[in-house]
């Protein structure tokens, strides 16, 4: 109820400085924003790719591109949290404004750009702070702005050599619009090049520490329906732990008319839903009952939760919903999947 009263005063600012300014105060006071807005975190343990998740509802990756939150995140009743998109170099993303939100579709649209501080400076954070957070702690990686696509792989593996250490898993973003030319990653020839590099790296980094930290990949709601099953054997192939289904969409047919509606940039929240729903059914018919898949993409109620469970999700991650519902979509979620 709160964060409905302060819901009002947020979206009255422009969406990136509100998203800012939440941050700071989380990041500073993350306590007391516990106390005022927090709940208990619902415990409903699951077991995926060997992890022990307290519960199956994720915060996704954009919201806490640098780490900074993640006492406050456990406050919230996350089960898990990936940080992230992180690069090898920090980079300012793209020019401002960037960020828009479409209340009447429970909608945003962003063409942030990969914005963050570089993986030394999450590396470096987490050495601090990782222990405020007890759930499962992913990393979402990508790769610079100015790294030639034909050299992408080796911005992955610097940021996968660097942080493997601090991630209980990590996601390999090959599928945000707004990186000129990322989603060409996903096709055939591109992905299996770089997952059999991000395979020889993890291999080699799990031996020298002694673990070996789950790999997933995130692709686009966008893909055509028959490239998927490809997608599934390649990831297989390469022993990728599993993938999450989907990031923002391109698509503009759900906001037609908006006055944002025709932004640049990708478009999240409940219009992408469907989609995102469909291509997960599609890869887990693909990939067979035992592959770990992670549903997100539109989530705003505990039965769009349920409902992405019942089309494949061993876990689902909310964004764009947990911006419009707050925290109690984080406890609603977490309790219909412990159903």
């Amino acid at each position: 109820m709160l964060y409905q009263l302060a819901r009002p005063a947020l979206f009255a600012l422009d969406a990136e400085r509100a998203h800012e300014l939440t941050l700071a105060m989380l990041s500073r006071f993350p306590t007391l924003a516990g106390a005022l807005m927090g709940q208990t975190r619902v415990i409903a343990p699951a077991t995926v790719m060997g992890l022990r998740f307290p519960n199956r509802v994720g915060l996704a990756a954009g919201l806490d591109k640098n780490g900074e939150c993640l006492a406050a995140w456990e406050h919230f009743g996350f089960g898990f949290v990936e940080v992230g998109t992180v690069t090898p170099r920090a980079q300012p993303g793209n020019p401002r404004p960037r960020m828009f939100r479409l209340p009447e579709h429970q909608a945003l649209i962003n063409r942030l750009g990969f914005n963050n501080h570089g993986m030394e400076a999450l590396a470096a954070r987490l050495e601090k702070t990782r222990t405020r957070f007890t759930g499962v702690l992913g990393i979402n990686i990508g790769k610079n702005a100015g790294t030639a696509i034909e050299r992408a792989a080796d911005d992955y593996v610097l940021c996968l050599k660097r942080l493997h250490r601090h991630a209980d898993y990590i996601t390999v973003n090959i599928s945000s619009p707004n990186t000129r030319n990322l989603r060409d990653l996903q096709s055939d020839a591109a992905l299996d090049a770089l997952l059999g590099a991000i395979a020889l790296a993890r291999e080699a980094t799990a031996q020298g520490e002694g673990r070996r930290a789950p790999v997933l990949v995130k692709i686009a709601p966008d893909l055509p329906d028959a490239a998927l099953p490809g997608l599934v054997d390649l990831a297989q192939k390469h022993g990728m732990d599993g993938l999450i289904a989907t990031n923002t969409t391109l698509a503009r047919e759900a906001v037609t008319g908006h006055r944002h509606g025709a932004e640049a940039g990708g478009l999240s929240g409940v219009p992408v839903a469907m989609r995102a729903a469909q291509v997960l059914q599609r890869l887990r018919a693909a990939a067979g009952p035992d592959f770990p898949l992670i549903g997100v993409g539109g989530i705003a109620s505990d039965a769009d939760a349920d409902a992405r469970r019942r089309a494949g999700a061993d876990l689902v991650q909310v964004y764009t919903g947990f911006i419009y519902r707050g925290p109690a979509l984080v406890r609603q979620c977490a309790t219909a999947l412990a159903r």
